[in-house]
């Protein structure tokens, strides 16, 4: 769910409209005269932050200043009601920022924020057809926003058009307008394009002919990231599934490593939120609420080695992209699922896309979602992540190559229709 400025709302993605008047002094400001939204977790001074749930709402005082960042995977709600997919009216729209991205995606405002602990920008992004971020770990202040889990918590942001998507960065991130700094290599994830239910070359293809038009095919190499992943992160033996050797569906050193932040998941949850949910026992909705107590068992139990998990993948994917590097893997999966799907086949797709979404989550690396047009008319889109800190150099290259990406992705449509 979503507040932003007053403006005549759609799709079910508004709570709350306001008007935010800035000060004349700002108008020669870089992001004068857009239109913004954000998500109910972000405080504004004198307002109820609602955290998308009336009994939060309840239970809790206006906020007394506002979130410095504005000077789940389907996104359906029970208590408000799901927004409606802009690309794709009768699927979900994606994870809690979805309210976000869909108002970016019907084009009622022109750029969002949202937060993404797990998936909650890159999944809407991907669903509803448009660009999403996911920031390097600690780089945007979450002063003034409701905490998950604070070692993956981010502040992200939704964009239509690629030059508003990196004005909004540079804001966010403090950055200054600097030159592109040409890529060192393009890794494609072998085995992770292999999972998709969209055919691989519907999406490497673009992606492979525009950095051939651009800087050149030598850059391109391949990786198989399970092998790569399994030999650079020994502490994930201690996760692995021996009872799943279905590597047609699932990459067991990812899905370990899955296994092992969504215990530290569990355990920050817990001491962020346990208390006040035991206390109010909160009306929570299906697939939320067995998410939320199964993280209220969490122990302590093996805490230590999950964190030995993350500093090995970090390094380890320090290592496979260098400064400049980048992977590029499948934003999700598949395409959004219809409304009210089974949650049980829902839960199994959620699962699979989400030891894809916690490579980043993990790492502390940025990561982005590109949109590549429509596949079986629903939206196909592919993610590129960079090393921690170079949020700037891949906001750029995004800006580079998106409508160079554009024009491929139109001639495959063209071939495949």
């Amino acid at each position: 769910m979503v507040k932003n400025m007053a403006r005549d709302s759609d799709y079910g993605a508004f709570m709350e409209k306001f008007l935010l008047q800035p000060s004349p002094s700002l108008h020669q400001l870089p992001l004068h005269g857009l239109t913004f939204a954000f998500k109910d977790i972000f405080d504004v001074d004198g307002y109820v932050t609602g955290f998308g749930n009336p009994d939060w709402a309840r239970t809790h005082p206006a906020a007394t200043s506002t979130a410095p960042a504005i000077w789940l995977i389907n996104g359906e709600n029970k208590h408000y009601g799901t927004p409606t997919n802009p690309c794709v009216p009768d699927r979900v729209p994606g994870g809690s920022s979805s309210g976000s991205a869909v108002a970016v995606g019907a084009k009622l405002v022109d750029f969002a924020l949202g937060t993404d602990t797990g998936r909650s920008v890159r999944v809407p992004a991907s669903y509803c057809g448009i660009l999403g971020f996911r920031p390097s770990h600690d780089v945007i202040s979450t002063a003034g926003v409701i905490p998950l889990v604070q070692i993956f918590d981010t502040v992200g942001w939704f964009a239509r058009d690629p030059v508003i998507f990196n004005r909004v960065g540079r804001v966010l991130l403090q950055l200054p307008d600097v030159d592109l700094v040409r890529p060192s290599r393009i890794i494609i994830a072998e085995d992770c394009f292999q999972l998709s239910d969209i055919p691989k070359d519907r999406v490497i293809q673009p992606l492979v002919k525009s950095v051939d038009k651009l800087f050149g095919s030598h850059l391109v190499s391949r990786a198989i990231l399970e092998d790569y992943v399994k030999d650079k992160v020994p502490s994930l033996k201690q996760f692995a599934n021996k009872g799943n050797a279905d590597q047609e569906s699932h990459i067991p050193s990812l899905e370990a490593l899955s296994s092992a932040m969504r215990l530290i998941i569990g355990h920050e949850f817990k001491n962020n939120h346990g208390e006040w949910i035991n206390t109010v026992k909160p009306d929570l909705g299906p697939g939320i609420s067995e998410r939320v107590w199964e993280a209220l068992m969490t122990t302590d139990e093996n805490l230590d080695i999950c964190h030995s998990v993350k500093s090995e993948a970090r390094a380890a994917l320090i290592d496979l992209l260098g400064d400049f590097g980048v992977l590029a893997i499948p934003t999700v999966l598949g395409p959004p699922s219809k409304l009210q799907t089974d949650p049980t086949i829902s839960e199994n797709f959620c699962d699979r896309t989400f030891s894809l979404l916690l490579i980043a989550s993990a790492s502390g690396f940025c990561q982005v979602s590109i949109p590549l047009g429509l596949y079986d008319n629903l939206p196909v889109s592919i993610s590129l992540l960079a090393t921690h800190g170079s949020d700037g150099f891949l906001l750029n290259l995004v800006e580079t190559l998106y409508y160079t990406l554009k024009e491929e992705v139109g001639i495959v449509e063209k071939m495949g229709s």
